[in-house]
């Protein structure tokens, strides 16, 4: 990477410029062309440096206030396929397998809800309960959000920051 490709990091995760051509205001910035913005751009992605491009929603400004954690103790002899309809589900953003503490947290499936109340998101929850016979859970609502930004930061130099 060179200093430009730094750059472009840096004006990429601050966001999209929410103009009519969004990859010529980032070219003025960095001061060349908006194909080589977008050459850049392809290059850093076919070399694992960005995975994505993706569109970060303000989802309290669009009405959905509430989001759950909700960790599951999938009954014994589940397959890929049950736990993939868990994956599948519109309303679970998020949706992880990890290994139990044996005797002191037995639960193995944590699945991340949001809606617009915490009635809509424990009827969704329900719901899932009810047509994946995983009646074994717990659901933790969030009360208050601290960080919503990605753990690494590149600053105009280079750096990590993190």
């Amino acid at each position: 990477m060179d200093p430009i490709d730094v750059r472009l990091l840096a004006e990429l995760e601050k966001g999209i410029p929410m103009v009519e051509e969004p990859f010529i205001e980032i070219g003025r910035r960095l001061g060349v062309p908006e194909a080589e913005v977008l050459r850049r751009a392809q290059r850093l992605r076919d070399e694992g440096v960005i995975r994505k491009i993706r569109a970060r929603i303000n989802q309290r400004l669009l009405g959905i206030t509430a989001n759950a954690l909700v960790a599951w103790r999938p009954p014994a002899g589940w397959d890929e396929e049950a736990f993939s309809r868990f994956a599948a589900s519109p309303g679970i953003s998020h949706c992880y397998l990890r290994r139990p503490v044996p005797g002191r947290w037995e639960y193995t499936l944590y699945t991340v809800h949001h809606g617009r109340s915490r009635e809509a998101v424990l009827a969704a929850i329900e719901e899932m309960a009810r047509t994946t016979e995983c009646s074994d859970y717990i659901v933790l609502f969030s009360t208050e959000e601290y960080k919503r930004v990605p753990n690494v930061r590149i600053s105009e130099n280079g750096g990590e920051l993190r």
